[in-house]
């Protein structure tokens, strides 16, 4: 079996369909139910059937699973370690972030790492989803959570401060009414966040006007008058139009962590974005947490 067969047989049982694993592959349709065809006839009986909920793994197929993550794998050990061992500063360097922490604080780092190594290529991939870094879904991660996968080097790289924020009319009235001006708050997957905790707790008279997965967005609706929201500092400053509100205490303050898979250690564009991004950030830091490990 051909690894590009298995990949395609991998990516159908995750999307349940093969228009999904076609999207997901970026190959056509009929590729896609092509190389399945040719697995089945190799295995002389059908890996999938159809169903209401798509499609789904016969006996046969579920057999063939572990050996397929298993191949798939092999096949990324070795795609990381090519990658890793790429000894030129060259090429693209995929960087998992959300979006108002590569737009708010890891700029000016890809400013400098332009300047001085031209040839690298950053790809920020902007989203609140944890990205899989076993998978080279990107090369590294920052994060306000600790890394829980294993083979995963990180460290804690810096302490981000959190304020209070609202417009000039907003930041009046919370003065004169804290109870009269509505929340902008994270969405019910973070409303576990502390900081949203700590909104509750300081306005329990105050309605939920909106909520959102993007800090950047709550900056927005938090600059137009809709409410007041817990920002991250380097955020809000770059905002114009908020003021922070200092009078109801300070918001928790989050740990920044970076990560990356311990097959990349040697990646010299990577560590030289690591290199700068210590020298450039406040409070910045070069200790390393180790493979899988999470220390608070």
């Amino acid at each position: 079996m051909e690894w590009s067969d298995i990949r395609i047989f991998l990516a159908v049982v995750r999307g349940k369909s093969l228009g999904e694993a076609a999207r997901a592959l970026g190959v056509s349709h009929p590729t896609v139910g092509r190389r399945i065809r040719v697995l089945e006839a190799q295995a002389e009986q059908p890996l999938f059937r159809r169903t209401r909920d798509g499609l789904v793994l016969t006996d046969a197929g579920d057999a063939v699973l572990s050996l397929a993550h298993a191949m798939e794998e092999a096949a990324l050990s070795m795609e990381r370690r090519l990658a890793g061992n790429h000894a030129r500063l060259e090429g693209i360097l995929r960087i998992s972030s959300a979006d108002w922490f590569a737009a708010y604080v890891l700029a000016p780092v890809l400013v400098e790492l332009g300047r001085l190594h031209p040839a690298v290529v950053p790809e920020i991939i902007a989203s609140y989803r944890l990205l899989d870094l076993s998978r080279r879904e990107a090369d590294v991660a920052f994060r306000i959570v600790p890394f829980s996968e294993p083979d995963i080097v990180q460290r804690r790289l810096m302490t981000m401060p959190y304020g209070l924020y609202g417009s000039a009319e907003t930041a009046h009235a919370v003065r004169q009414d804290p109870g009269s001006v509505p929340l902008i708050l994270m969405n019910s997957a973070q409303a576990h966040f502390p900081d949203v905790g700590w909104l509750l707790d300081r306005f329990p008279q105050s309605r939920r006007a909106f909520t959102s997965t993007s800090r950047s967005v709550q900056a927005q609706m938090c600059r137009r008058g809709q409410g007041v929201a817990v920002l991250p500092r380097p955020l809000a400053e770059g905002v114009d139009g908020l003021q922070r509100i200092d009078q109801f205490g300070q918001p928790p303050s989050r740990q920044v962590w970076v990560g990356y898979h311990q097959d990349l250690r040697h990646m010299d564009r990577l560590r030289a974005l690591l290199e700068i991004a210590e020298r450039l950030l406040p409070q910045a830091t070069a200790t390393e947490d180790g493979v899988g490990s999470a220390r608070p």
